[in-house]
């Protein structure tokens, strides 16, 4: 039996549903949409003013800069309903019909993976500020991301600072550039580079924006107008690869655990799921910080991309090639030989191993490992990014057994050929308790990254698919066990 010492925290964080994100509500083309406009034009300023009063003082407590959200709404629904001529409050009070309050974590807050913080100043000697993401999950088991911040001491004791009652979206840049030759070779691994989208590619330059090229798209529609129907199946299916591969922008002033990235395009309309963020050492030894997650749409899985320096400013990338299917990838922290490299789990039960020269596009995989032991022989994945040791890349891994019972693992791959299986335990790390095992989905202890702090190594952990919780150990104690 493993004889290693977990320590379980009393560090626990539950879902909160008081916490709310203000959304859109309905849209132009709802059949409602106009009637509700027409009623509250024939509103006298007198009335008006008394709902705004009421809109007010039940809401404004609630959410950072509501006035610019609803003013936000209102020029968003103006057009396609002819609104003309609206007072300011009028303007408020429409944006207001055609929002509503979001519980982000009304369901769930679990799944998460803890990175160092890019600021690590004012901190006493041997101490680590940290960024945890979570996957939240609310009505409509709508799932999205978002942060806590929090301390390490010298010992790996945990803090937890806590979160704003506040939670804010991003703004959408408006035009993002995009690179030719990347946007040309997407469109070549997803078929989509034909006759049409040569045309349009040509005439954009080296870089372009969106706006360019839904230019580019239009004029050349115009020349195609002879195959109408292909042509424009052609140009939406560019447009949408476009739209998928966006950025957001926070404003500075916001505090970490405000942010919420929600789902914002057509394959994430279901959730953006198991975010496995990773900070990246860049060949010039700068960081970054990427994640791989799961964009959800209520039918089909696909692995996407998260790319950010700063966690203010990220870019939602789409990952293309035949390795490029199934959950749980994970990105290692740097190259190896000059490549990029990355665990997944193609075939639903073992694991793989691939290269890239390009972090956007995934072609080769390797088997590396299948399940060996009665508490994996389900499956077996891993619960975020590679830790390199001294040892080698340490991984820590999910086993599902009897029952459908997930505990979390390690194993140990060799530092310059991480093909190379070094060292795996028998025992599981931790398996549910009783205090852990009921929940959204039972039986269920899961991570998507871990960080190794001194010699000790830090494991957040989602309890059933419902709230969050740490466990420390010693890093020695892990590598000696390993056979």
């Amino acid at each position: 039996m493993n004889t290693l010492t977990v320590q379980r925290t009393p560090v626990i964080l539950h879902s909160d549903r008081t916490r709310v994100l203000l959304r859109p509500f309905l849209g132009p083309t709802d059949a409602r949409a106009a009637r509700i406009c027409a009623e509250v034009m024939a509103l006298s300023e007198r009335e008006v003013q008394s709902l705004w009063t009421q809109v007010q003082a039940e809401f404004g407590q609630r959410h950072v800069r509501i006035q610019q959200f609803l003013e936000r709404r209102f020029e968003q629904m103006r057009p396609a309903l002819n609104l003309q001529g609206v007072s300011g409050e009028r303007a408020l009070l429409l944006g207001a019909y055609f929002s509503h309050e979001y519980s982000l974590e009304a369901a769930a807050l679990f799944n998460p993976s803890i990175v160092p913080h890019p600021d690590q100043s004012d901190l006493p000697a041997g101490f680590l500020r940290f960024i945890l993401s979570l996957r939240a999950t609310g009505e409509g088991h709508i799932s999205s991301i978002t942060f806590r911040t929090g301390i390490l001491d010298a010992k790996a004791n945990i803090t937890i600072k806590p979160p704003t009652r506040y939670c804010v979206e991003p703004e959408q840049v408006p035009n993002p550039s995009y690179d030719k030759s990347v946007f040309e070779r997407k469109l070549q691994e997803l078929q989509l580079a034909g006759d049409f989208s040569r045309q349009v590619i040509q005439g954009l330059g080296q870089t372009f924006t969106f706006e360019e090229l839904g230019d580019s798209v239009y004029r050349t529609t115009k020349h195609f107008e002879a195959r109408n129907q292909e042509t424009e199946a052609a140009a939406r299916k560019l447009l949408m690869l476009a739209q998928s591969n966006y950025e957001v922008q926070f404003a500075a002033d916001s505090h970490l655990s405000e942010r919420v990235l929600f789902p914002a395009t057509p394959s994430q309309s279901k959730g953006i799921e198991d975010a496995r963020f990773v900070r990246f050492q860049n060949d010039d030894g700068t960081h970054n910080y990427y994640a791989t997650y799961t964009a959800y749409d209520g039918q089909m899985i696909l692995p996407q991309f998260i790319e950010t320096p700063d966690f203010l400013h990220f870019k939602f990338i789409t990952l293309n090639g035949p390795a490029v299917k199934n959950k749980g990838m994970a990105l290692f922290p740097r190259k190896i030989n000059g490549r990029y490299a990355m665990l997944g789990r193609q075939d639903y039960e073992n694991l793989y191993l691939m290269f890239s020269d390009h972090l956007h596009f995934w072609n080769e995989t390797q088997l590396i490992f299948k399940p060996k032991f009665p508490w994996e022989l389900i499956q077996l994945g891993n619960c975020g990014s590679p830790i390199e040791t001294e040892a080698g890349w340490l991984v820590i891994s999910h086993g599902v057994g009897p029952m459908r019972k997930y505990s979390i693992g390690a194993f140990l791959l060799d530092l310059e050929d991480p093909s190379r299986l070094i060292g795996r335990l028998r025992e599981p790390l931790i398996t549910p308790n009783e205090n852990e095992r009921e929940g959204y989905v039972p039986n269920v202890v899961y991570s998507c990254g871990s960080l190794v702090h001194g010699r000790q190594l830090v494991i957040p952990y989602a309890m059933s698919d419902s709230a969050t919780t740490f466990a420390t150990l010693s890093l020695d104690e892990v590598l000696a066990a390993m056979e």
